[in-house]
């Protein structure tokens, strides 16, 4: 199955609409179960990630994947249901239109401080759409903290004992 990646800056226009980038659409497309030509492909914005100042954006079956873990929580516990108010209550559906494009409300580009431009990042099993400047902010975070690991410590040793684990 094919996975978000890159990066891609895109303008928004005056009532939010921004294209997704092509690669991303295609990943959207396998990923709904009701997908067909001549029905556009739908994905699932969510915009309440903890310190995050971005929306994150997941295919149809990649919601559904998340929401299996959640489901997988004890019904009553707290965890659950603050995670079932994260990711349902804190997201919307949003429906790619025929020219590729996906709608941002005027709450949720106040969420990320977006206005003319988007910047598209693929995570894999998702993506992220942030304001342009706090990307680069955050992206110089991330290469700090990276930075800070030694080779005994650094999270692609993570992939290596997982491959392990998984032999």
């Amino acid at each position: 199955m094919r996975r978000f990646r890159g990066e891609s800056l895109h303008k928004v226009d005056n009532k939010g609409r921004v294209s997704i980038p092509a690669q991303f659409r295609r990943v959207l497309e396998e990923s709904d179960p009701d997908f067909k030509n001549g029905i556009n492909p739908s994905c699932v914005l969510v915009h309440s990630q903890k310190g995050k100042k971005c929306l994150e954006g997941y295919s149809i079956s990649s919601i559904n994947e998340v929401d299996d873990l959640v489901s997988n929580l004890p019904r009553y516990s707290r965890e659950r249901e603050i995670l079932e108010r994260m990711l349902n209550a804190q997201s919307s559906y949003a429906q790619i239109d025929d020219n590729g494009r996906l709608v941002l409300s005027q709450k949720l580009r106040e969420l990320i401080n977006v206005s003319a431009e988007a910047v598209f990042i693929g995570m894999g099993d998702k993506f992220q759409i942030w304001e342009p400047k706090s990307y680069n902010d955050d992206m110089q975070k991330i290469e700090r903290e990276f930075e800070a690991y030694d080779n005994s410590n650094n999270p692609f040793n993570l992939l290596r004992s997982s491959s392990i684990l998984a032999k």
